[in-house]
């Protein structure tokens, strides 16, 4: 059964989206406040954290960055609509994704099931054992247990820095569009805002964190005025 955090000072919303989620057969946990928010995330590993960037007594981005402190959870950030800053500082403190407000049920539940297939969680086993490691230079992933090796060091990735660093490394040397990246990795619909600059936070974030030096990648490298691709 997957786990759900709720997160939304709104009593009516949170009700309304526990009742829909727990009719898909998920385990759903709410809090009203960013302290409470901490308290359950420091209690228990979800595979879903739905976060309100306007919380009373720590906000969405300070309860984002909070939890990254301990867990790489996915935490999708609900944020207002049209509201562009809202969306790259939520991906900047460490969310793997924005719905904006008002939105459709719908769409939330179909966003949670993305990442739940991505994490493993929906039972189906994925790829065969002998294709699941990949291997470029020193480091490895393994798409099975969407781990990352650089030599002795595991890396942590956040669900979305997974899923851009496997499509990059499986097509070693092609030069992949920030439009492009932006539909593979996060779905058709997110074209649909046009907001590029999620494919740069992400990237930016995924060289810190497994670049030597982030400022002369040794991975991921920017084709000039055309995009993002992988080599060693």
């Amino acid at each position: 059964m997957a786990s759900v955090l709720v997160v939304d000072d709104e009593k009516l919303i949170v009700k309304g989206m526990r009742f829909s989620l727990e009719q898909d057969g998920m385990d759903v946990d709410c809090a009203y406040d960013g302290e409470e928010a901490i308290h359950f995330a420091k209690q228990k590993e979800y595979d879903v954290v739905l976060l309100d960037v306007m919380l009373p007594k720590f906000d969405g981005y300070e309860v984002c960055q909070a939890i990254r402190e301990f867990s790489e959870m996915p935490i999708i950030m609900l944020t207002a609509k049209g509201n562009d800053m809202d969306k790259i500082l939520g991906l900047e403190y460490g969310a793997d994704d924005y719905i904006t407000k008002p939105f459709n049920i719908l769409e939330v539940k179909a966003r949670i099931k993305a990442i739940l297939r991505r994490n493993g969680k929906n039972g189906r086993r994925g790829r065969q054992e002998d294709d699941h490691l990949v291997t470029a230079g020193d480091l490895q992933l393994d798409r099975d247990s969407r781990r990352v090796m650089i030599g002795e060091k595991e890396i942590n990735l956040t669900a979305k820095e997974f899923d851009l660093l496997e499509l990059l490394v499986l097509n070693l040397g092609k030069v992949y569009s920030r439009e492009q990246l932006l539909t593979s990795v996060w779905g058709n619909k997110a074209m649909d805002t046009g907001d590029v600059r999620t494919v740069d936070v992400h990237v930016r974030r995924l060289r810190e964190k497994i670049e030597p030096s982030p400022s002369d990648p040794k991975y991921v490298h920017t084709k000039w005025g055309v995009g993002y691709y992988f080599r060693i």
